[in-house]
């Protein structure tokens, strides 16, 4: 039996050769080509630029369908949403970089389109003087001096005084007099309405309202104390 003695160094640079990161070659998603929907997966992307290989347009089609069947099946949540099938086909042709050539039950979308930005929403600011009061209130007001005199006009300033205390109630947890809400009303419709200071307003009762955010809140608070 024949022993063959290697040194140090022999060994030293086999191990180098064999094992060194300058030798091998590793594969890591940095050197890979990126996907354009990464939440697809590189699977999928596989099968996707495999799909664009296919010479014969028919059996092309045939691939495009078994892609979009898988992923249907990634998503099944999403089924039940609305233009679920047509959205899986953008985004096919998405990943295939708008060169999606298939019999397609929907019309490709183009790369401008979808870059194109959506319109401006035009948001309308209002000047308002009693911010709690809202928007609303001011409209009902002019709506209500137009109405002719007579009990139907004082019955819906009542009923506006009301809902006015409701709403300082919502956003000031404080008691409110009914006469600071009658002076609010008389400077917002300008001294239009006057209000017959002889009517008694509902109770702070049965007009206070606890916003959500602060009873979730409280709730917390009991359970740290049990």
């Amino acid at each position: 039996m024949i022993l063959i003695r290697t040194s140090y160094r022999e060994n030293r640079n086999n191990y180098v050769n064999t094992f060194s990161p300058m030798k091998q070659k590793f594969d890591y998603n940095t050197t890979r080509d990126p996907m354009r929907l990464p939440e697809y997966g590189r699977n999928l992307q596989r099968m996707v630029d495999y799909m664009m290989t296919i010479e014969d347009r028919e059996e092309r089609t045939r691939a495009a369908r078994t892609i979009i069947s898988v992923m249907a099946g990634m998503y099944p949540q999403t089924r039940d949403l609305e233009d679920f099938e047509h959205k899986l086909w953008d985004h096919l042709a998405i990943m295939t970089n708008f060169e999606l050539d298939v019999d397609s039950p929907y019309e490709m979308p183009t790369e401008e389109k979808l870059a194109k930005k959506p319109r401006r929403v035009p948001y309308t600011s209002h000047n308002i003087r009693f911010k709690h009061y809202g928007y609303l209130v001011e409209e009902i007001i002019k709506e209500i001096i137009k109405m002719e005199d007579g009990p139907a006009k004082e019955q819906a300033t009542e009923d506006l005084a009301n809902q006015m205390k409701r709403q300082y109630l919502m956003w000031n947890r404080r008691q409110v007099s009914d006469e600071a809400i009658f002076k609010d009303l008389e400077e917002l419709s300008q001294g239009a309405l006057k209000v017959n200071r002889n009517i008694v307003l509902r109770s702070d009762k049965d007009l206070a309202i606890v916003m959500p955010t602060q009873s979730k809140h409280q709730g917390r608070k009991k359970r740290r104390k049990k």
